[in-house]
């Protein structure tokens, strides 16, 4: 397949055709990464795992929650309540 490289801003932009971003499982916004290899560039996903402050916290137990961390005196209006 031949594709076409267009200006976008200052930038040049590379449009991919819908049906190699199915197979790929990429959408609007998403990562990628960009390497050149033997001259040529290579566009792959970014499959880089992406964490929810959601997941995080529901991995929390009694056994790995850490006690408190003393940083000092209060100060300010931390010390009001």
């Amino acid at each position: 397949m031949v594709g076409r490289v267009q200006k976008w801003g200052n930038s040049l932009a590379l449009r991919i055709p819908k049906s190699m971003a199915e197979d790929l499982d990429i959408g609007e916004n998403a990562t990628v990464n960009l390497t050149l290899e033997n001259g040529a560039l290579v566009v792959s996903p970014d499959r880089q795992k992406r964490y929810q402050l959601a997941d995080m916290l529901d991995r929390i137990t009694p056994e790995n929650v850490h006690a408190e961390v003393e940083w000092g005196s209060e100060t300010g209006k931390e010390a009001l309540s």
